[in-house]
């Protein structure tokens, strides 16, 4: 049987097992502490029980703001980091992250007018140092979003932020990190944390998919500051958690629709009638997505959190209040998904939708926990964790600030048949990997996505794949871009991932099985019978 690319660096580990920080987390969060300490010259491991960005970090609602929403609660200094982080990524990942308008628009007699809101972007574009914002007549607001309600319409607010696939982010920043060195593995759990004298010695892991490595023996590594960056999960390793800020689990929801039920060329915001919460329909690969809700998650994290028969109602209720004339209806859509944020309470019972979204990070004796923030600011939250640490290790010096995230990219002549878009888009995802990558397989394009066979061949080569799912969910969206789960696509996909992963008839029929299980109870709608 032919070994796997996770399978040797699993081999690797158990016979190098010292290290200076390990992380325990496979989000962006986690990806980027490893790209930060790395990157600083230290030797690292980061671990991951899932598969990599399986919860908040493949989730999320995609957008790579600059903080409109920090500078509207008053907290400044936090929207200028972001407003800067958002500026550093898309210059140094084009393609990755892109920009994308934002259009607001503004009805009689309703918050917030077009004067509050164009004071909000006014100090938002010189946060920026840069102008975006303007203002667009009722006219020119239809031309933008056609089918949108006219009725008492005064005109809309234009801005810039921008957008990201949230999975291939992760992956990319994880890239940068073993590039400098680290070790990154899913399915491997922290299964105990070891102390000496109250201080942090090291951790024993445990393979979650020991029928990949064929070795259920725990590993026991050596380090002398471990990283808890699991985000929801993170009062689960906090030692001495105090009752005055805990993690509240909060259920984002998005509904996901074909395109050409509702077109749309950029973001268009509505407050939502019920709840004046701001709710987003925008593009998103393709399709064009819903979304958000924001609850209480009270289920247990380690399922896939499912989108409630209530949540299905809310978005659509916005979407049919953005565009009365096309009503959309719950057969209509294509798909779903539901992300838990890392929310960090007070614990006062206040609304979900008021809580703070600042990370906060808990330092104790090697052991540093880090919760909540943004995607946006992942680079920040990650330097000020190793500095929160540093008292663990020795003479620690971190890499400049001014050093970019992703190496530089220079990709080779644009193939015949690869268009200018699709380019681009490939030169941000695979960076300095798109040589290889175009070298993996066929160019030909999966029907009706974006995706390339050869994005799939990498992947089952490369990218750790353990699971259909991960392939289908992660690695690519090919199972939420495309009707029921990309299920036609099946038949087409046994051949190839049998054949670099080695899989028999019988295993694969298990990952099938898996695959179509988890996208029925968690990518797809629920039956109209409950809450869930």
């Amino acid at each position: 049987m032919q070994k796997t690319d996770r399978q040797t660096r699993l081999d690797q580990l158990r016979q190098n097992t010292d290290f200076d920080v390990v992380i325990i987390g496979g989000g962006i969060t986690g990806a980027g502490i490893a790209r930060e300490a790395a990157g600083s010259g230290l030797k690292t491991l980061l671990i991951e029980q899932q598969d990599f960005a399986w919860g908040t970090s493949s989730r999320s609602s995609k957008m790579v703001h600059g903080g409109l929403r920090y500078l509207g609660s008053g907290h400044v200094g936090l929207a200028l980091d972001a407003v800067r982080e958002r500026q550093r990524l898309l210059a140094e990942a084009p393609g990755l992250i892109e920009p994308l308008k934002f259009i607001m628009p503004h009805y009689r007699k309703q918050f917030p007018g077009p004067k509050v809101f164009g004071l909000l972007l006014w100090a938002y574009d010189r946060l920026a140092g840069q102008s975006s914002r303007h203002f667009l007549s009722p006219s020119e607001t239809l031309q933008w979003v056609p089918g949108l309600s006219a009725e008492n319409l005064t005109g809309a607010s234009g801005f810039t932020d921008a957008v990201t696939d949230d999975a291939r982010l992760v992956l990319r920043v994880l890239d940068e990190a073993v590039d400098d060195g680290a070790v990154c593995l899913n399915y491997l759990r922290a299964a105990r944390i070891h102390r000496t004298d109250g201080q942090v010695t090291g951790v024993t892991l445990t393979d979650t998919a020991p029928e990949q490595s064929g070795d259920e023996q725990p590993i026991r590594v050596n380090a002398r500051l471990v990283f808890n960056a699991t985000g929801a999960w993170a009062d689960h390793l906090r030692e001495h958690s105090t009752r005055d800020e805990r993690i509240r689990p909060l259920r984002g929801s998005h509904l996901i629709l074909p395109f050409d039920v509702l077109p749309v060329s950029c973001s268009v915001s509505l407050m939502h009638p019920e709840d004046r919460r701001p709710v987003f329909v925008f593009p998103w690969l393709g399709t064009t997505v819903l979304g958000t809700t924001d609850l209480d998650h009270s289920h247990d994290l380690d399922e896939e959190p499912v989108i409630t028969e209530p949540e299905i109602q809310y978005l659509l209720t916005v979407a049919n209040t953005l565009f009365p004339g096309c009503p959309i209806h719950r057969n209509q859509v294509l798909g779903s998904w539901s992300g838990v944020r890392p929310v960090v309470s007070q614990g006062d019972g206040r609304n979900p939708s008021k809580e703070n979204r600042e990370h906060v990070i808990w330092s104790d004796d090697g052991l540093v926990s880090v919760a909540g923030g943004k995607l946006t600011t992942f680079r920040l939250i990650a330097r000020e964790a190793l500095e929160a640490g540093a008292k663990a290790l020795e003479n620690l010096v971190l890499r400049d600030n001014a050093q970019p995230v992703f190496r530089p990219c220079s990709p080779s002549a644009r193939p015949q048949g690869i268009t200018h878009t699709r380019w681009r888009r490939l030169t941000g995802y695979y960076g300095p990997y798109l040589k290889d990558l175009m070298d993996a397989g066929s160019l030909a394009t999966i029907p009706g996505t974006e995706t390339l066979w050869a994005e799939v061949l990498w992947a089952l080569a490369h990218g750790q794949v353990i699971h259909l799912d991960d392939l289908l969910l992660r690695r690519t969206r090919l199972g939420m871009m495309l009707p029921d789960g990309a299920s036609t696509l099946l038949p087409e996909l046994k051949s190839v991932c049998q054949q670099a992963l080695d899989w028999d008839d019988s295993r694969w029929d298990q990952e099938q099985n898996r695959y179509l299980g988890i996208w029925s109870a968690a990518y797809s709608l629920p039956p109209m019978t409950g809450d869930r």
